[in-house]
């Protein structure tokens, strides 16, 4: 009974005290709106009445009126780069960036939007330039990010290994894969410009940095190729079954010639027939069909894609077996087939296409590096439609 008659005197001292804190946070609140100017609440009503543009006339009036505003002037200015008014964006970043009188972190903050708007303009130096000067503050990984992007779109191969490595510190997370693909771009530059001995260093730390990268091997088969050593290209390409092996039919062409090179077509054809049959790929098979074609004739060529269409139904392989029924068909069938032939291969034109897991994107090329998403590596080597028909 003690507790409830101490609950009973201490209620109303509760209930006062609570009324008397009410009283102070209602006084302040209203000093505080006092002290805002009027442009202020206008700009709050034409953001409530939706009219976005008034909005941020008003409240840019409230900026020249009220410097002190700082939240405001970050807010405009991250709405300007969005709204793509890069230039006004630049102009209240470069603003609160001079301030004297701005504490150390809201100036890094500032320096960090005034960066983002750089890179929105295209003026990647000077991005670059005020990233780079974030490095070992709380935005560091952000700016090692954006400067990661910048150094890929310029290409700027050696830049971008060392940032990855750098971001890689930060974040404890792994960017081996992109990395050896940076490696990759250095060994292609090299090759591409007849300098084979510098591009094998560059195979090779790839390989130590992902030793599943394919591209890789691809690489360096085409290397010994341009150096007249089919046999080394083709160990190299074979070594890309114990990666991913479907991502052998990049390289079916590339095997072939390559056997022809050493007068040993025979033994590169059993090879592509037995990596056809365990690797099923629409990519090998018209090497493979081409092959057989050129060599055994019509009708083993016909053979051939029959087969494989009964293992592994699809509409490109459809459309090979039409093409390869029409080598065979009586002269009075022809005119039948080939109005079929092209129907399918209108169809399959939209449906041969490689496709990035990443971002979705599609297209008739290959490619490392997603030119949508900008990933790497996110393309299937299969083409989107190697999917099996209904029985």
């Amino acid at each position: 009974m003690e507790i409830e008659y101490w609950w009973l005197l201490a209620l109303p001292l509760f209930f006062a005290l609570g009324w008397f804190a009410a009283r102070i946070d209602i006084k302040q609140l209203l000093t505080e709106s006092r002290a805002l100017p009027r442009s202020y609440f206008k700009g709050l009503n034409f953001l409530l009445n939706e009219q976005p543009d008034k909005a941020i006339e008003a409240f840019i009036e409230v900026v020249k009126v009220e410097p002190q505003t700082i939240e405001l002037h970050f807010a405009l200015g991250s709405l300007f780069r969005r709204r793509g008014e890069v230039e006004r964006a630049i102009r209240m970043h470069q603003n609160l960036v001079e301030r004297d009188d701005l504490p150390q972190q809201q100036k890094l903050d500032a320096l960090y939007e005034l960066a983002q708007d750089y890179l929105k303009a295209g003026l990647l130096d000077r991005a670059e330039e005020l990233f780079a000067k974030l490095k070992g503050t709380a935005h560091a990984e952000a700016a090692l990010r954006y400067l990661l992007e910048i150094y890929e779109q310029e290409k700027d191969w050696l830049k971008a290994i060392d940032t990855a490595q750098q971001l890689e510190s930060v974040t404890g997370q792994s960017h081996q894969k992109q990395i050896a693909n940076f490696f990759c771009e250095l060994a292609s530059r090299e090759i591409m410009e007849s300098r084979p001995d510098g591009a094998r260093p560059h195979l090779a730390q790839a390989l130590s940095h992902h030793r599943l990268c394919v591209r890789a091997n691809v690489l360096l088969g085409d290397l010994e190729i341009a150096l007249q050593r089919p046999e080394a290209a083709v160990e190299a390409w074979k070594r890309i079954e114990s990666q991913n092996p479907a991502y052998l039919s990049l390289v079916g062409e590339r095997l072939l010639k390559a056997y022809r090179q050493m007068d040993k077509a025979g033994e590169g054809l059993n090879l592509l027939r037995g990596l056809l049959a365990r690797y099923p790929s629409i990519d090998v098979l018209n090497v493979v069909f081409s092959c057989v074609l050129d060599s055994e004739g019509a009708e083993p060529a016909y053979e051939l894609v029959r087969e494989e269409m009964r293992r592994s139904p699809s509409l490109l392989g459809l459309d090979k077996l039409l093409e390869a029924q029409l080598l065979e068909a009586p002269v009075q069938r022809r005119a039948d087939l080939e109005l079929v032939k092209n129907l399918v291969h209108q169809h399959t034109r939209t449906l041969a296409m490689f496709k990035c897991d990443n971002c979705g994107f599609r297209a008739h090329q290959f490619y490392w590096h997603c030119p949508a998403c900008g990933e790497w590596e996110t393309y299937s080597p299969r083409r989107t439609e190697e999917k099996g028909l209904p029985a």
